[in-house]
């Protein structure tokens, strides 16, 4: 007897021998090459290694009083000092539709005696370039006094968007004395 074999049949048949050889199936591999999350490259955005989210912080200028819920614009000095480059977008390429990985100052206002928090977020203001190691830039931040008048800390700190604030990771921020008044 014998068996007529069409040169497509034996591709699959080889196809076949050589899957069951690794030990997975055609549908298998095809399945796994569709899903795999791609490991990021070195200009993709992500998150800043440890030792990146250190940061020296001052407020040019800040304000010694304020009148209750004013907004004022203050100059901030800010210093990478890391050993990592910092990418304001996150990276050299950032592909996400949100924000996240990019960096920006931003601050919260805290209640003189105690440090108590007012308001966790007031302003925001993304870096407008790439830092190097030692390198700094002053950027304008908006800021919006509270509405009841009292003695507070207006503190200022850099934020990587959806990972998290620099004083998590042990940075310093810049804090400031502000009175408001009525």
């Amino acid at each position: 007897m014998k068996i007529k074999i069409s040169a497509g049949a034996l591709l699959l048949l080889c196809a076949l021998s050589v899957a069951g050889c690794r030990g997975t199936s055609p549908a298998a591999n095809s399945a796994a090459s569709e899903s795999p999350t791609p490991t990021p490259g070195p200009k993709d955005a992500a998150a800043l290694p440890d030792n990146g989210f250190r940061a020296q912080l001052t407020v040019a200028d800040p304000p010694a009083r304020l009148r209750a819920g004013q907004k004022q614009t203050v100059q901030v000095k800010v210093r990478n000092a890391s050993d990592a480059q910092w990418y304001a977008r996150g990276g050299e390429i950032n592909t996400h539709p949100d924000n996240r990985f990019y960096l920006a100052v931003g601050n919260r206002w805290l209640k003189a005696e105690g440090e108590e928090m007012v308001t966790n977020m007031d302003g925001r203001y993304g870096l407008p370039k790439d830092l190097a190691p030692g390198e700094e830039i002053e950027v304008p931040l908006q800021i919006t006094a509270p509405k009841t008048p009292g003695d507070y800390l207006l503190e200022v700190d850099i934020i990587q968007e959806q990972v998290g604030w620099f004083l998590d990771k042990g940075s310093p921020t810049a804090k400031v004395k502000v009175t408001v008044v009525r």
